[in-house]
């Protein structure tokens, strides 16, 4: 067994204070997306984890991209009928995490999630390169295959069917809305006395600005 006590960092690269944020936390989340965006260490800066609850009571956290933020939410795309897709429909919530190491920082999406309306999946699955669109077809997604082999015959005969045609999007594949509800924005700090900022949706749909504890 392998002590990991001494494995740390010092984080030191920023900080975060009120004086500092916007008002509302997407503009706050484009800031920060920006500079990782531009960060040439970061080379997937739309790759954030989705939680969901199961049937079981446990979380379950798989990455996946971000496809778009708007003033309404963040949105992405999945297989409906994957366990993230049945989760998703049974609970209508998720959570949202993006780790950034190289800015020392972290953005914790609390969400309520719903379809996107159909033309706009059938857009976005229109504009994905032509090979994605094979795999979305073919995947179950999450259920028991025999093999790989069985993926790759699937996959192959997809190709032939539509050899010279265009590819329609499954009806069980497609995108959904995160709308957030509390957006948590951390920056690392020396001596783990990290910057915590809290935004909470009130109910008149003004924010709430908060400095939590590390």
């Amino acid at each position: 067994m392998e002590n990991l006590h001494d494995k740390r960092k010092i984080y030191d690269r920023s900080e975060l204070f009120e004086s500092q944020i916007k008002q509302n936390p997407i503009e706050q989340f484009r800031d920060w997306f920006i500079d990782a965006e531009q960060y040439p260490a970061i080379s997937e800066p739309n790759a954030m984890a989705v939680s969901t609850l199961e049937n079981d009571g446990c979380p379950r956290t798989r990455m996946v991209l971000l496809k778009s933020y708007t003033w309404e939410g963040f949105i992405f795309y999945t297989n409906y009928e994957s366990r993230k897709g049945k989760a998703i429909e049974l609970t209508k919530r998720a959570c949202l995490h993006f780790f950034w190491p190289p800015l020392e920082r972290q953005v914790i999406i609390k969400a309520e999630l719903e379809r996107l309306p159909e033309n706009l999946s059938d857009g976005y699955f229109a504009s994905r390169p032509r090979g994605s669109q094979l795999g979305a077809a073919v995947s179950p997604q999450s259920e028991v295959i025999p093999n790989r082999e069985y993926l790759e015959v699937k996959l192959k005969n997809l190709e032939q069917e539509y050899e010279g045609k265009e590819i329609p999007r499954p009806r069980n594949w497609g995108g959904f809305m995160a709308r957030p509800y509390e957006i948590e924005f951390w920056q690392g700090r020396p001596n783990r006395l990290h910057d915590r900022i809290l935004y909470e949706l009130t109910s008149d749909f003004d924010w709430k600005i908060s400095r939590l504890a590390p």
